[in-house]
């Protein structure tokens, strides 16, 4: 064991890469749940952009198109999601998890001619003179453009929320659909809007983890980070800046398990693997014990003659 070799300055840079997936994810789904829709397909989502996003920069040459490609896939699934719930009314909690089941065979059919291809690299940010400086450059200074776009995004989030007339009728309608329908508000495409904004965020969040994360396809490479996303909106108290601080909490675990394997600690693999789930799932329990801040129509059916 030499745990020497962990490079502090290297280990934060890099938990903030292993953050992102989950920020981006973690923020469109608090915006779809801050609107009364409880959407589980988020790793459905994900897995699709990722695949979207991988393929559209191979063809193209262009991470940044494929980005916006991953982000269009993500929406155009979570439209199947809009569908069933806000037309047909069927059940949020098994829609969502039809979706990602769906997502993940999709994905798996359309990313068949891609594994083994390697995408175009994508640009980090480099600042002559400030990308340099010692341990402050790699940590802020050293990423690509998405990051702190999902940066900007969460500060984004939290004003329109805090401070906008659209902030304050999402989560009225979050809060209760049937008084903000009496009030002359379009519940149902309110709701529309934020679950294609959720799936657009979650389709980059995929993309970003094929495209710069592991610059690679892989079925399933998503493996989960959906559903820390969802766990990642309950532990943030569905609160933008907490979601941001969730993410780097969660990222960090990650890449610190990574780290300590690379390292030789003396814990069998499995037990570092399954950390951060570990953590997740405690931090749920916990949490569990205190009030709800959850929106109070959460997860039910709007129908506008009732």
């Amino acid at each position: 064991m030499d745990l020497s070799a962990i490079n502090p300055v290297l280990l934060i840079a890099s938990l903030m890469v292993a953050a992102t997936p989950i920020l981006l994810a973690a923020i469109g789904e608090l915006v779809v749940e801050k609107a009364g829709v409880l959407n589980l397909g988020v790793e459905g989502m994900m897995i699709v952009g990722a695949i979207c996003g991988f393929a559209i920069a191979v063809n193209t040459g262009s991470p940044l198109v494929g980005f916006v490609a991953a982000a269009i896939g993500g929406a155009v699934l979570s439209l199947l999601f809009v569908l069933l719930t806000q037309v047909a009314l069927a059940n949020q909690v098994a829609s969502g998890l039809a979706l990602t089941l769906f997502g993940l065979g999709l994905s798996a059919l359309m990313g068949q001619s891609y594994v083994g291809v390697k995408p175009p690299a994508f640009a980090k940010l480099d600042i002559p003179g400030i990308s340099d400086l010692p341990v402050v450059g790699p940590i802020l200074f050293s990423h690509d453009l998405v990051l702190y776009f999902g940066l900007a995004l969460v500060a984004a989030v939290w004003a329109v929320l805090k401070f906008t007339r659209a902030g304050l009728i999402l989560r009225a309608v979050g809060e209760s659909h049937d008084a903000a329908h009496a009030l002359g508000y379009k519940v149902v495409r309110i709701r529309t809007m934020a679950i294609l904004f959720g799936g657009a965020c979650a389709g980059m969040g995929g993309a970003y983890i094929s495209l710069v994360r592991v610059p690679q396809w892989t079925e399933g490479m998503t493996a989960g980070v959906g559903w820390i996303a969802l766990a990642l909106v309950v532990f943030a108290s569905w609160k933008p800046w907490r979601v941001l601080l969730g993410a780097y909490l969660f990222g960090g675990i990650t890449v610190l398990q990574l780290n300590l394997q690379a390292a030789g600690v003396a814990v069998p693999v499995e037990y570092l693997a399954m950390s951060p789930y570990v953590i997740t799932i405690l931090v749920l329990v916990i949490l569990s014990q205190q009030k709800s801040s959850a929106p109070a129509a959460l997860g039910r059916i709007f129908h506008a003659s009732q």
